[in-house]
């Protein structure tokens, strides 16, 4: 018999750690080479991690709400024949965490009020949670500790260094008791008003990705100044296009039409002539980006919204990019993106016209400094002009809202870029071929 050790695998460039959401087999099961194992987290998608040989599974060295580094071994599973793989456990912290416990046991025992973890700006993973309560480790020291983990966040190692730091110190423990409760006092009069619960509500805990995408968007609003900026857009031309050539198009590429690509294509047009857009901000650093990487929302299966990436999309004619729109919004809906698909977007554009929205005041996509909603397509009353004189005529009529950072883009770039949008698809040509 051999042992094969089942490592999480690399899951994109961008992705350096993932978290167990949960065990699809149990140890002693048996496993068929490719079958599902477990299921991951990232901080955007959920997967399964399959094996890759077939055996029993005789040990899972994490459990659930685990975070693991790309790479490290998660279980181990026994094969018939092969070499015999050697597996080397980790500790789960290091010695100093006993130590420390004992230090902190007096100041646990004192504050009884239990820590709210939601009164925390950082977004902590289950294990950081975990660690922090059985080591007494307030909000607001968690809001002290610098992670060296993606876009900051607090790692294992991070909170066991701090613990271990902490213990070291020669201070007595009346004082960090102090400093917990009143870290747990001050926060309880800055909470918003307690929400009625009558008899026959229904209470909801939010899945995972739901308090991601809550975090998301209220750090967003934090970090930046929020502008916007709306224009009308008479989009007969294509919807008159779309019409004559969906058929066709769909018959000669195999794939379907819809306005999306149209939109995207003008979009990534307008972001090359206005490079301004395509840009994130690092403190008082603006970042130029050299691709155009275009971001479109999403629904997922249980209701979700998520944000995969259409890489250089400028590179791409309509064809390859109704291509790329099909393959990822298809892929979201089956719950099958990948890490990858995610990462490195440099401007967004969300259709809030799917629902039937004329318009919206989108939120940023952090880091980026813009993003566009798509309005519903109405039928509307308007002004013609021709060479002899004005008449009332029926178009079809759209908005665009344009969500921009203030702090680096101001109404004069955000304007003319949405603006540039406008002219792009008002200029369609009804004639072209695809």
């Amino acid at each position: 018999m051999a042992r094969f050790e089942l490592k999480l695998p690399k899951m994109g460039e961008s992705v350096a750690e993932a978290t167990i959401t949960n065990w699809l087999k149990e140890v002693g099961d048996k496993i068929e080479a490719d079958e599902a194992v477990l299921e991951i987290a990232t901080d955007k998608v959920d997967s399964e991690v399959p094996s890759e040989v077939s055996g029993i599974l005789v040990e899972q060295l994490f459990g659930k709400d685990d975070l693991v580094q790309v790479g490290q071994t998660i279980a181990i599973i026994e094969t018939e024949g092969g070499e015999l793989v050697p597996v080397v456990k980790e500790s789960a912290a290091p010695e100093a965490v006993a130590e420390v416990t004992k230090t902190v046991d007096a100041a646990k025992e004192s504050v009884a009020t239990p820590i709210n973890f939601s009164d925390s700006e950082k977004f902590l993973s289950p294990l950081v949670k975990n660690i922090a309560k059985e080591e007494g480790v307030s909000v607001a020291e968690l809001d002290t500790i610098s992670g060296t983990g993606k876009e900051g966040r607090v790692t294992k190692n991070d909170i066991l260094e701090y613990v271990q730091n902490r213990s070291s110190q020669p201070v007595a423990v009346a004082a960090p008791v102090a400093e917990v409760q009143k870290a747990v006092a001050v926060p309880v009069a800055q909470k918003a008003a307690p929400v009625s619960v009558s008899g026959g509500d229904e209470i909801i805990e939010m899945d995972r990705m739901r308090k991601l995408i809550a975090g998301y968007m209220v750090a967003s609003v934090q970090t930046s100044a929020h502008v916007q900026s709306f224009i009308e857009v008479d989009v007969t031309n294509i919807v008159k296009w779309r019409e004559k050539n969906k058929v066709a198009f769909e018959k000669r590429e195999g794939e379907k039409l819809t306005y999306t690509p149209i939109f995207m294509e003008a979009v990534a047009k307008a972001i090359k002539d206005f490079p301004g857009m395509n840009i994130s901000v690092d403190g008082d650093f603006i970042i130029k980006k050299k691709n155009i990487n275009l971001g479109m929302a999403a629904s997922l299966p249980n209701g979700n919204l998520i944000v995969p990436v259409i890489k250089n999309a400028d590179q791409l004619n309509l064809v390859g990019m109704a291509k790329a729109v099909n393959d990822l919004g298809g892929r979201a809906k089956a719950g099958k993106l990948k890490p990858d698909d995610t990462q490195g977007g440099t401007y967004t554009v969300t259709n809030v016209g799917t629902f039937g929205s004329v318009f919206g005041t989108p939120i940023l996509n952090q880091p980026q400094v813009g993003i566009l909603a798509l309005g519903a397509i109405r039928k509307m009353p308007a002004v013609i002009e021709t060479p002899e004189g004005d008449f009332i005529g029926i178009r079809q009529k759209m908005f665009l809202s344009h969500s921009y950072d203030h702090r680096v883009v101001d109404g004069a770039l955000g304007g003319s870029f949405v603006k540039r949008v406008a002219e792009y698809l008002e200029a369609f040509d009804v004639n072209r071929d695809f």
